[in-house]
């Protein structure tokens, strides 16, 4: 398989991670913590639900930094993030909890899922079943799984754990190929397609467009990286995409929930705006 370095490096690093943390915790220790955990919300429920309606169903990201961008924000306090975007009307959030690269915590996700009724996202690498335990024992209700990162017997092993916990399975593509393998998984409705160029980072919303014909109507596209603007947005619900996953947009504004509420229901934005003027 042809990863790209940074891929390469994160996986490899994985890999050694999976090893110092079942060295601390047994991975049938682990089983206990996450059998024990509150009730999964029902992640991928809910942004059918919203999706149903024709809304905008929005994954939304708390995201310190990058291994492209640097610190994305230097206020960061995972539990007021979470509760600005349920205000804001997020539909679910994603959680960074990747150490080494995206300077994320574990205990970020349990902070921001206890402030807020929404269904959380572990946004991690994941290589390792105890991987996906983990998750389920810090309280997650969704794992990752990217498909450039797994060869596919290590893929549905980690799907078939994750069902066997109550998880629901983001699995992610970039490219027709991929794609294709990410089909041939069975109770995985949640179709990610990442804009972004795992090889040149580059962005381009074509990504998600030029692949929407090979996708069946029963799997959910959620588009992510690149929604920026307001136009964005709306060239994807034109072509028929309603979920979304946004991090870096409002990682970097004040207010997020106030920023995923302008670029996904202005028409909400401008009455809460036209609402607070004491004029």
């Amino acid at each position: 398989m042809s990863l790209p370095t940074i891929l390469e490096n994160i996986i490899a690093r994985k890999f050694t991670e999976v090893a110092e943390r079942s060295a601390r915790v047994s991975l049938g220790e682990l089983e206990g913590l996450a059998r024990a955990a509150d009730a999964p919300r029902g992640f991928a429920r809910a942004l059918q639900a919203r999706v149903a309606l024709r809304e905008p169903a929005v994954i939304a990201e708390i995201k310190k930094a990058s291994p492209s961008k640097g610190v994305l924000r230097e206020d960061f306090v995972p539990a007021e993030i979470a509760r600005s975007y349920e205000q804001g009307g997020a539909t679910c959030l994603s959680v960074l909890t990747d150490v080494d690269f995206f300077q994320g915590a574990d205990e970020y996700l349990q902070q921001a899922r206890a402030a807020c009724r929404l269904p959380v996202l572990r946004k991690d690498f994941m290589v390792d079943p105890y991987q996906i335990v983990e998750a389920r024992a810090l309280g997650a209700d969704c794992i990752l799984l990217i498909v450039a990162a797994l060869d596919d017997g290590r893929m549905a092993e980690l799907a078939a754990t994750a069902k066997a916990f109550g998880l629901d399975v983001l699995v992610e593509v970039h490219d027709g190929a991929e794609l294709e393998r990410a089909l041939a998984l069975l109770d995985t409705p949640l179709i990610g397609i990442n804009n972004r160029n795992l090889h040149t980072f580059e962005v381009s919303l074509d990504t998600t467009l030029d692949l929407l014909p090979q996708i069946p109507p029963e799997r959910l596209v959620i588009t992510e990286s690149g929604i920026l603007h307001r136009a964005d947005v709306e060239l994807m619900e034109i072509s028929e995409v309603h979920a979304f996953l946004v991090g870096e947009a409002f990682m970097r504004a004040e207010e997020p929930g106030l920023e995923l509420q302008r670029l996904f229901f202005p028409e909400l934005s401008r009455r809460v705006i036209v609402g607070s003027d004491p004029d």
